[in-house]
């Protein structure tokens, strides 16, 4: 499988809350930020829950928020930055 985005990629983590299990954070969802790493692929975490196969796998990446965009009334330095590990299926470009 080919990744859809590159290390340094600008991404939207996509906004939604389907019933059931979900990995997504909802605190970073609709959130952007900057591809940090491919992780690589993995069987899909939120089928794997409901005893399915988690096929097809899945890219997983980690990406970088500046935290002053994720909690408003965030106090620390600018440069301060926190990193999710997100699902392709929950990136947009």
């Amino acid at each position: 499988m080919t990744p859809r985005f590159a290390v340094g990629s600008p991404v939207t983590v996509r906004r939604g809350n389907p019933p059931g299990h979900i990995r997504t954070p909802y605190y970073i969802r609709g959130k952007s930020g900057v591809v940090e790493r491919v992780c690589g692929e993995f069987r899909n975490p939120e089928e794997l829950a409901y005893g399915r196969s988690g096929e097809p796998k899945q890219v997983l990446y980690r990406v970088r928020f500046p935290q002053k965009h994720v909690w408003p009334d965030y106090k620390g330095p600018e440069t301060d930055t926190i990193d999710v590990e997100l699902y392709e299926h929950w990136l947009e470009a």
